[in-house]
């Protein structure tokens, strides 16, 4: 089943479903983050009854956490007997939301989260919408017909980067409260992309690994200690392109991964925060940096690895899954993210966006139509800073606060190659 489709079918499931709804991936008390900025979370203003409910900038504070009951229940609660409500069971588009004391069986307060991130009162019709767009502290959230492709009513779910969980999903091989104590045995999956000099990549637990075997356990490996992860071995990297643009970071080079236990000879696999089953690859993994705000969480990330190369994007705004789709999950690091790989260079850069993977003008394409389509030239960059190496180093302690089954086969036929020199 195509992914866009697929989307569709969860969505329309949510919005008939009065039992058994769905929730969020990830577990616990949860942030929920506007898709247009993830630096903005949805805030109870205070904790009573009919209490509004707008965005706030992203504190970590009791009237910031949800928790979802699941179940039968369908209820989004916060500070513990509270539950995001309809006013009145009012189905007109534009009532504004609040909290109410939660009570059993009440249809004004069930809710189901979707399998592209929206929040849908079930049985309505209608989707939790951040009211025009705006981005302003108090902006108040409202209820409003569910529209697909529409980014106001997009609510990512995470943690501040101060109060991770020990684990984040069920079924998860490591940690996220990873602490301080890089190690040579760490399980950490929280990783960080920042620069050159400072990022992590998804690499196996264990040597002698096929990514294809391990993308749900794979861990997190840095180039930074005192993030509590693996640390790269000095001397893993032949070259390391990192960018910024206006809506991403990326960082792309060469190296000798079998030192990070990548088997030799593996042509690698894709790495993504949704996975078949929403839960990601790995299960559990999370991403942060600091690039466009302290500790910023990073919702939507793409990410390749094989024996001699890497890729990693993790993008923020409106187009966040566009720029870091990832439904090509055969085609690699040169087609989804074309780039400078070059041996022998280490380097930051500014660059413009690179177009979506798979979007050419008003097409687009989905992997494993014939013919296979050439990737977008790269981007163009500026302000290029060299570096003479990437060595591991401690990490600066800035405000760190703040259907698709993807197993990786031998390489595509028709995957792009590497460009000529």
């Amino acid at each position: 089943m195509p992914f866009h489709t697929r989307y569709t079918v969860f969505l329309l499931a949510a919005l008939s479903l009065a039992s058994a709804q769905r929730t969020p991936a990830f577990k616990g008390a949860l942030l929920l983050e506007p898709g247009l900025n993830n630096a903005k979370c949805m805030t109870a203003s205070s904790n009573t009854n009919g209490a509004t409910v707008t965005i706030q900038a992203c504190t970590g504070a009791a009237a910031q956490k949800w928790t979802f009951a699941g179940g039968n229940d369908g209820k989004v609660k916060i500070f513990g007997d509270k539950c995001l409500d309809v006013p009145g069971g009012s189905k007109a588009d534009g009532t504004k939301l609040q909290i109410w004391a939660c009570t059993d069986n009440n249809p004004n307060q069930r809710f189901a989260y979707t399998f592209d991130n929206r929040l849908a009162w079930a049985n309505s019709g209608k989707c939790v919408d951040l009211s025009g767009g705006n981005q302003a502290d108090g902006n108040p959230v409202q209820v409003a017909g569910c529209t697909n492709g529409n980014v106001n009513q997009v609510w990512n779910t995470g943690y501040m980067v101060n109060d991770l969980p020990q684990t984040s999903q069920e079924g998860q091989y490591g940690t996220n409260a990873c602490g301080t104590a890089s190690s040579d045995s760490s399980n950490c999956q929280t990783a960080w992309i920042n620069s050159a000099e400072d990022f992590c990549f998804w690499a196996p637990p264990n040597p002698n690994s096929a990514i294809g075997d391990i993308e749900r356990e794979a861990i997190a490996w840095c180039t930074k200690s005192g993030r509590g992860s693996r640390t790269i071995p000095d001397g893993t990297f032949s070259g390391v392109h990192f960018v910024k643009t206006h809506n991403y970071v990326q960082v792309t080079g060469k190296g000798n991964f079998t030192r990070v236990n990548i088997r030799a000879g593996d042509d690698g696999g894709e790495l993504d925060n949704r996975g078949a089953d929403g839960k990601g690859n790995p299960v559990g993994g999370l991403v942060y940096g600091n690039t466009f705000s302290p500790g910023l969480q990073y919702h939507e990330w793409t990410s390749f690895i094989s024996d001699d190369e890497f890729c990693f994007r993790a993008c923020i705004g409106p187009d966040a899954t566009k720029n870091c789709n990832h439904i090509y999950d055969l085609m690699g690091c040169y087609w989804n993210m074309p780039a400078n790989y070059d041996a022998g260079v280490f380097e930051n850069c500014d660059a413009d966006n690179d177009l979506p993977m798979g979007v050419y003008g008003t097409s687009t394409w989905y992997q494993g139509v014939s013919p296979t389509p050439p990737p977008h030239p790269a981007a163009s960059s500026s302000n290029c800073q060299a570096l003479p190496t990437v060595k591991v180093g401690p990490a600066k302690r800035r405000r760190e606060n703040g259907g698709f089954e993807k197993r990786f086969v031998p390489r595509f036929p028709e995957a792009t190659p590497p460009p000529l020199p």
